[in-house]
């Protein structure tokens, strides 16, 4: 991956501190690559906002379920957060493993 990745900031990350890192999220069952997320504020991961999915964009959308491709693993449910009327899906307890990484490893990282 060679573009150059910058944070998306907006009202959303200025009310969770403006503090942001990203995630690359893998399946805990097989260890697949699921995406990677940029995680603005403190706390665990308890939902990921479409609007943050940095790779594989085609999850973005968030017509379907979020399931591992490798081993069909549900992951998450499609939902809208009321609070910020948001497009999310909501994770189930346990279902992935998340790891902080650093922009310049991205060129290491293969979808």
């Amino acid at each position: 991956m060679n573009t150059k990745l910058t944070f998306k900031s907006d009202r959303f990350k200025k009310n969770r501190s403006g503090y942001s890192r990203l995630l690359l999220l893998s399946c805990e069952k097989c260890k697949n690559l699921i995406l990677l997320y940029q995680k603005d504020g403190l706390g665990i991961l308890k939902r990921l906002y479409l609007d943050r999915i940095i790779i594989p964009l085609s999850l973005a959308d968030g017509n379907k379920n979020l399931i591992c491709k490798k081993c069909n693993a549900l992951l998450g449910i499609p939902m809208i957060y009321q609070k910020e009327k948001r497009l999310a899906y909501r994770l189930f307890s346990g279902a992935v493993e998340k790891k902080i990484i650093k922009a310049d490893e991205l060129s290491e990282i293969n979808f």
